[in-house]
């Protein structure tokens, strides 16, 4: 018995209901941020090897654009991407071989940033 005269009874149901929702839409956004970023960093890894495939001595801008839409393929990244350019840029007297990655973001809510463009380059291979 209370002394107090107070029941409490149903209070930890309430207060279930109160912060519940909370914690699902915090455990929800932390899903999102792992999941821009994975898709992220593999549009970064796939115009980074795609640029250095290109750039080989013996190579061409299609070979690069194939390593990176193989890259991308294995991934969860493979539904988002927009558009892949690859040309070769001159940048200080050097020769190197550019790729842009265009996607778009796999976002549940549309805050932030829903486009994403992604660079890679390697210097040019002489033969």
């Amino acid at each position: 018995m209370n002394s107090g005269g107070r029941n409490d009874r149903g209070s930890a149901i309430v207060d279930f209901v109160l912060v519940a929702p909370i914690l699902l839409a915090l455990a929800l956004a932390v899903l999102q941020l792992i999941l821009v970023m994975h898709v992220r960093t593999v549009l970064i890894s796939a115009a980074a090897e795609g640029a250095r495939a290109a750039a080989l001595a013996d190579s061409n801008v299609i070979a690069g654009e194939r390593r990176a839409r193989a890259i991308i393929e294995e991934s969860v990244a493979a539904s988002v991407v927009e558009g892949i350019k690859v040309q070769p840029v001159v940048s200080g007297g050097n020769v190197l071989m550019a790729i842009e990655i265009d996607a778009r973001l796999p976002l549940i809510a549309l805050f932030g940033p829903t486009l994403l463009h992604v660079q890679g380059h390697a210097l040019q291979e002489h033969a």
